[in-house]
């Protein structure tokens, strides 16, 4: 029996001249497994509190569309109309940040992933290109950093618009127990 060995030019035999050089390619490819985990970690959260957004979006829309109907309550209708549209601004804006910030954990999970990828090339056809992973590597943690600093600024916008909430139902409960039988007049 004949048995033909196709060898591709382009292509270089693999040469790991020992167990400890191969596990310390194995090492190097496993180290950004640490950062793809934690940008994982980082877009499952980030899903989580997108998710939050959309939700409370949509419960502002439906108490927008309760206020619109003829019977409802008139107490500070105005003003109640206006927090809520004011709500749905802020909810827009943490919006874009959340999905901009998605974005980046992505790009920075592929670039750990094509870190991890050409440090296994790089090793195996030995190709004279050893700065690329660490290039790759730095691109990643770049994405990683600006992610983390958009998702620092939407919580601060979440932090904000609760406040502003808290203090719109505070002057609501106040107007309320001053004026309890206070109907304000109906929109024109």
């Amino acid at each position: 029996m004949l048995t033909i060995r196709v060898v591709f030019p382009f292509i270089p035999f693999v040469q790991v001249q020992s167990l400890n050089a191969a596990l310390a390619v194995l090492a190097a490819m496993i180290t950004p497994a640490l950062l793809i985990s934690a940008s994982g970690t980082f877009i499952l959260s980030t899903s989580t509190r997108l998710g939050r957004v959309v939700d409370r979006a949509r419960r502002i829309s439906d108490r927008m569309e309760e206020l619109m109907a003829p019977e409802a309550p008139r107490l500070l209708l105005e003003a109640r109309r206006a927090m809520l549209t004011d709500q749905l601004s802020r909810l827009r804006v943490r919006a874009t940040k959340l999905q901009r910030s998605l974005t980046a954990l992505y790009l920075a999970a592929a670039m750990f992933v094509l870190t991890s990828v050409f440090i296994g090339v790089v090793a195996i056809f030995q190709l004279p290109v050893y700065w690329l992973p660490v290039v790759l590597g730095v691109v990643g943690a770049c994405f990683l950093l600006y992610g983390s600093l958009l998702l620092i600024t939407e919580a601060r916008l979440a932090v904000e618009s609760l406040k502003v909430e808290m203090d719109f139902l505070g002057y609501f409960a106040r107007e309320h127990a001053e004026h309890p039988d206070r109907v304000d007049a109906p929109p024109a």
